[in-house]
């Protein structure tokens, strides 16, 4: 099926393109390419967005405190690739046997009428269909594959007509490109990332094994090892050398202004042309601008050391590019990691669906039921959570040495009907300090703000854990949770409890609608505070808000005792 497709799909697919007319009958035996088959007339966003040749990792800016507005949520100009009548021919062709299965058994499943043969093939068309991802992800670092071949990957498409009219128009109108640069990717942009080395493989429990050719292949593996680790330590320099110059400015610039202030002298009326002593005001700038020059020595300390840091991970990153490149295996190891990540993605998609959930891979009308903007689309999630975050500011926050950095996780949007999103990891396991954690969101699921609230309520407890360490049962936020749910002798799994609750915190709570119980709410207005201006809005609403306002104002009068 490299350059055809089965004649059969003539007859029997004619039937299932009938309801939105569209003949899938090829024409000839041709691939065209994806340009020609457009409607040249629709000004859509037809191709992928122009790349970028720099090959290094994904940077996080530390400087970034909130995210960017969403201002149109769908694109007034339609994307003709799902009118193209070349699409499944396109998005199939080229992948040889994996095609041709997927092809047979989706034939089977559109024409079958017996209920029972029918849910036999629902449920092989799941290793079918990823035995069919494995071919085609790899292929997703190739900017000239044809965009039908994208849109596969990124919504599981295979046959437009299992699209309604409706359902055609919407994903039509989605945007194509990641215009707000924020780290939430769709599979095929997933794929392309790790295949031109600017992502590193997710977390697995257990290393999969490699196939060892001979001394150079465990070689490269070795190398492409401590090329992750010192990507880490690497990483870690840059955003923290970068957060320190950022902050140096700021203070520099403050120290400008105020010693602008201090060096205004007016004129003494009547004592032309004699100017006024400093005044009180000014008096005060002295010590402020004092205190905030020992601020920059500091920083300057720190600067120092992050430099040293930053030079020597940058030196030994060199040194293993050079040793890389010059072994002939590494380019074997990287190909053997894409389908490592395969089957973690495989498996990321399990968990949104859950085990009594709908594993059918193919996107199909009979199962999609969301409304636009309850749809997993990248900006739809973004907004999601932006939400989350103004309501819990921390949600996406970390402390390293007194310093808060906001550090938005990635997030995967896989194309499933599940309705759970989870979180893979909370952090790089090489760089725990400035890495990303892994979130992953169901793209269909029964209720999209669910799914989000889910996903960033593991990260929480996930993050929480990790940073109190062996002490997580005594001490924090999972310590505190930890104890109130023995104490009422609770069975289950804690971190699900925990899931539940903060659900109803961002969902009820905030909108002072008492669900909790009382020890949890205490918990969690301590550990994951709702904004200032919200618990002066809750505080007027009920006594027990007010009490635990009460409770803030105490304890920060006794802070330092």
């Amino acid at each position: 099926m490299d350059n055809e497709l089965d004649p059969a799909i003539a007859k029997l697919l004619a039937d299932a393109a009938a309801a939105s007319g569209t003949d899938f009958s090829p024409q000839d035996n041709s691939v065209p390419p994806i340009i020609e088959q457009m409607d040249q007339s629709e000004p859509a966003l037809e191709a992928p967005p122009e790349q970028s040749d720099d090959k290094q990792p994904l940077k996080v800016d530390l400087s970034r405190k909130q995210f960017k507005p969403i201002e149109n949520f769908f694109s007034d100009h339609k994307n003709a690739v799902f009118s193209d009548p070349q699409y499944y021919k396109l998005a199939l062709s080229g992948e040889k046997e994996s095609s041709q299965k997927l092809h047979n058994l989706l034939s089977k499943y559109l024409t079958c009428t017996d209920p029972k043969d029918r849910t036999v093939y629902r449920q092989q068309m799941v290793n079918i269909y990823w035995e069919f991802v494995r071919s085609l992800a790899p292929k997703m670092a190739d900017h000239t594959i044809p965009l039908a071949k994208r849109m596969l990957m990124r919504y599981a498409v295979v046959l437009p007509t299992l699209f309604t009219p409706e359902q055609k128009d919407l994903f039509s109108s989605a945007f194509v490109e990641n215009t707000y640069d924020e780290p939430i990717y769709y599979l095929d942009e997933w794929f392309d990332l790790l295949g031109t080395g600017r992502l590193t493989l997710s977390a697995t429990d257990e290393a999969r094994p490699q196939k060892k050719t001979g001394t150079g292949s465990e070689e490269a593996q070795r190398l492409i090892q401590l090329q992750s680790k010192n990507m880490g330590k690497l990483q870690t320099s840059e955003n923290l050398l970068t957060a320190k110059e950022s902050e140096r400015t700021m203070i520099e610039t403050d120290i400008k202004a105020r010693l602008n202030s201090l060096c205004e002298h007016h004129v003494i009326p009547g004592l032309e042309p004699h100017t006024s002593p400093y005044s009180e005001s000014q008096k005060k700038l002295v010590t402020e601008i004092n205190e905030r020059l020992r601020q920059l020595l500091k920083i300057d300390k720190d600067l120092h050391s992050n430099l040293a840091e930053y030079k020597e991970a940058r030196e030994i990153g060199d040194n293993l590019k050079q040793k890389l490149a010059a072994n002939p295996d590494a380019a074997e190891v990287s190909s053997a990691d894409v389908n490592t990540e395969i089957d973690t993605v495989r498996q990321m998609s399990k968990m949104t669906v859950g085990r009594q959930g709908n594993h059918f891979p193919v996107f199909t009308k009979e199962f999609f039921h969301c409304i636009p903007r309850q749809t997993g689309f990248r900006e739809n999630v973004i907004d999601m959570m932006a939400w989350i975050e103004s309501i819990d500011p921390g949600a996406f926050c970390r402390v390293h040495k007194n310093m808060l950095n906001r550090i938005v996780p990635y997030v995967i949007l896989v194309p499933t009907y599940g309705d759970t999103g989870f979180c893979w990891e909370p952090f790089d396991r090489y760089n725990r300090v400035t890495s990303r954690g892994r979130i992953v969101v169901p793209m269909y699921p029964k209720s999209l703000q669910i799914a989000v609230l889910t996903a960033v309520a593991d990260l929480r407890w996930q993050v929480a854990k990790e940073k109190a360490s062996y002490y997580w049962m005594e001490e924090g936020l999972t310590g505190q949770y930890y104890q109130w749910i023995d104490s009422q002798k609770l069975k289950g799994d804690l971190k699900e409890f925990f899931i539940n609750d903060y659900v109803l915190w961002m969902t009820k709570e905030s909108e002072g609608v008492q669900k909790l119980d009382k020890e949890v709410r205490g918990i969690f207005w301590r550990f994951m505070p709702f904004p200032q201006e919200l618990k002066d809005k809750l505080k007027t609403r009920s006594l027990v808000y007010q009490e635990l306002c009460q409770r803030d104002i105490n304890r920060s009068m006794s802070d330092g005792y």
